[in-house]
């Protein structure tokens, strides 16, 4: 699949490729992962200042417009830099959804500040009995009173422990499962009743795990209108599936140069191991697998950016499944062509495949993928076939 990057897109993507080149290289993210928070405020405050936090935000509140396939370059230069700041979590799946669900009044306030970079937010939706079944929302929505009060919890919060507020789902009415009944609230990280322990995850990203305790909580648009909030919660989901596939494939492009360089310099009995014939054909088959993925995510970020089209929603979990496979596939290579070094803590190739295990599980695993696409292949009708 051919792809064009507009020269607003390629300013940004290059602009973005040298900071990240000159604060971003390995040595400096094994720093970054060992601080405190885990992420480089600094850092976050220079992508803010290229404008890569505000894509995907309407200019009307300060953004810079666009959608998924304009975030394209810009999360395969993250996925190559393995990059560890909160752009999924905030720039890509809050900013989704309180575009998509806001009141006027919610994203006047909210999305410049996310276009800035100012405010951080983070998106809590997996739970921990749902095993990527997004519908599964056990955590409950009450109205008292003192308005809307959130019991439940959530696991997997990118980056929630260091954001400054949440968007979380929770259910107003129905049962775990149900397609209706679920809603969108905003919670202050730091209100009472809510407690988030932070932790990383293998490739060590910040993550936390959410629990609320009758936290007081803000609907997200009209607590009515459900159709709305469905809406929103699918487009936030494509939109972190088609964020996923692109940074998996700058992942497999740092793995892919890291082999290149390696075989071709390793010398042994004389040469360089990639002159023998069985290193080029993984080589060769690593390419292909690249290629494919490239291909793939174009199409998962033009699904995400077209949900009303008939092919968008299995193009979605057809690409996420494929570059799952081919990203682990590739990983894995990178590192037997290596040999001992490559699963060492000091050499990036082994880091690669960590981020690839992250972002598979993610949005639903290869596996999850394969059952949703048989879930909606039986529900053809012989026509539509």
């Amino acid at each position: 699949m051919n792809f064009n990057l507009s020269d607003e897109q390629q300013q940004i993507a290059d602009s973005l490729e040298r900071l990240l080149t000159d604060h971003c290289s390995f040595e400096q993210r094994r720093a970054i992962a060992a601080s405190e928070p885990g992420w480089s405020v600094g850092l976050w405050g220079q992508l803010a200042e290229l404008g890569v936090t505000a894509l995907g935000i309407p200019e009307a509140f300060g953004g810079l417009g666009g959608g998924a396939t304009d975030r394209l370059p810009v999360l395969q230069a993250c996925g190559r830099a393995l990059l560890l700041e909160p752009y999924l979590a905030s720039s890509v799946l809050a900013a989704t959804a309180v575009r998509e669900a806001g009141s006027n009044a919610q994203r006047d306030t909210l999305l410049p500040a996310l276009a800035s970079g100012e405010l951080r937010m983070a998106f809590a939706l997996d739970e921990t009995t749902a095993r990527h079944e997004p519908l599964w929302v056990e955590t409950r929505a009450r109205q008292t009173p003192q308005g809307w009060r959130l019991d439940g919890g959530k696991v997997l919060v990118l980056h929630g422990a260091h954001a400054h507020r949440l968007v979380v789902t929770a259910r107003t009415h129905g049962e775990p499962g149900d397609a209706d009944g679920r809603m969108l609230f905003l919670v202050d990280s730091q209100a009472a009743g809510v407690a988030l322990r932070d932790h990383r995850l293998i490739d060590d990203t910040a993550a936390a795990e959410l629990t609320l305790r009758d936290a007081v909580a803000e609907p997200l648009g009209d607590p009515a209108d459900g159709a709305r909030a469905r809406d929103a919660i699918a487009a936030t989901l494509a939109a972190g599936t088609a964020a996923v596939c692109a940074d998996m494939v700058g992942t497999m492009e740092r793995a892919f140069a890291l082999t290149t360089e390696y075989v071709n310099t390793r010398q042994q009995f004389g040469r360089a191991i990639g002159q023998y014939q069985a290193l080029r054909h993984r080589i060769a088959e690593m390419a292909v697998q690249l290629e494919l993925a490239r291909s793939l995510a174009i199409a998962a970020a033009v699904a995400a950016d077209s949900p009303d089209t008939p092919e968008s929603a299995m193009d979605l979990p057809r690409a996420k499944l494929a570059i799952g496979r081919y990203a682990r596939s590739l990983c894995q290579a990178a590192i037997q062509s290596h040999g001992g070094i490559g699963m060492t803590e000091e050499y990036a190739v082994g880091h690669c495949l960590r981020r690839v295990h992250v972002l598979d599980q993610l949005f639903g695993d290869v596996g999850a993928q394969a059952a949703r696409l048989v879930l909606m292949d039986s529900r053809l009708t012989p026509t539509s076939r």
